[in-house]
């Protein structure tokens, strides 16, 4: 998806949040007519995602290497970590537990410090309460689930850390209801915002119910021209992707691929396009977004 209006004035103003306690005023203008006219001429065809990378190269000449979220990841993996065995109970007890538990991995989509600039564990815990009544779009699930039928091969792209573990949970559940199933979680290559990454995949135990791969990529989401061959092989191999965040859709949307995508709506942009309110879970396929 190409970068937008929408997506070029955020990545400016998330440029100028992360820098505003600082009190050089001179350093930060000059950082910012940089930022600036590196966004005036960068390419127009990329993604917002694929722009913060050179982005944070910016940043690092101005003022440094940023601070870790390790600390930050590590916090919502214990978080759902501690709640694992309690939410699976009660995906189970649902009359489909699939549809639930996917509706619960949606869900945990919230837990996103490149867009969401307000993170509460109580407001994930009031979306938790929103979302299993909400259920997914009929028509969509109704051609996932005949997808999945005739599948042999599932890609699954994972976002954020914290909800990783409701991933875990969900594929969990599809291995059990298609045990032929081959199925390959794909996680990021690089440490990238609060993005899981193959280490937080062996913290929250991803790596002991699916194969894990690291996509080889430093970016927010999956871009199929900067991925390592590998990734992109298993990607465009599999008869059906599940898709992870606003992210992924980002990068990734527009490639044709069977791909089923489970986010919030989370920014203006997406609000705009999919006409819904802020934190609406969306489930759609690729090949049937309206353009």
């Amino acid at each position: 998806m190409k970068v937008n209006s929408f997506c070029l004035t955020c990545l400016i103003q998330m440029q100028e949040s992360q820098i505003r306690k600082f009190d050089d005023e001179d350093r930060k203008m000059r950082y910012m007519r940089e930022v600036l006219a590196f966004l005036s001429s960068c390419n127009p065809d990329l993604s917002a995602p694929a722009l913060v990378k050179p982005l944070s190269r910016i940043y690092e000449k101005y003022w440094g290497k940023r601070d870790s979220m390790a600390e930050v990841k590590r916090e919502f993996n214990d978080f759902l970590l501690s709640m694992e065995e309690e939410i699976e109970e009660q995906i189970r007890k649902h009359s489909d537990p699939l549809e639930a538990a996917l509706c619960f991995a949606r869900t945990g989509n919230y837990i996103d410090y490149a867009a969401v600039k307000d993170i509460s564990k109580d407001k994930l815990l009031d979306l938790f309460e929103e979302q299993e009544q909400a259920g997914l779009e009929k028509n969509e699930y109704d051609s996932f689930l005949k997808d999945m039928e005739q599948a042999s091969k599932l890609v699954y792209l994972t976002d954020n850390c914290g909800e990783v573990v409701l991933d875990k949970i969900a594929l969990k559940i599809i291995q059990e209801r298609y045990p032929d199933l081959k199925v390959t979680a794909v996680v990021r290559g690089e440490p990238v915002v609060n993005d899981a990454d193959l280490e937080a995949a062996r913290y929250v135990g991803l790596d002991r119910v699916v194969k894990v791969m690291e996509n080889g990529s430093g970016i927010a989401g999956t871009d199929l021209n900067d991925i390592s061959d590998e990734a992109r092989n298993e990607i465009k191999t599999a008869d059906v992707i599940l898709s992870k965040g606003q992210g992924n859709f980002e990068t990734i949307h527009g490639c044709g691929l069977n791909i089923y995508y489970l986010f919030l709506c989370k920014c203006d942009w997406f609000v705009q396009k999919f006409e819904v309110e802020r934190f609406k879970g969306m489930f759609v396929n690729e090949r049937r977004i309206p353009q």
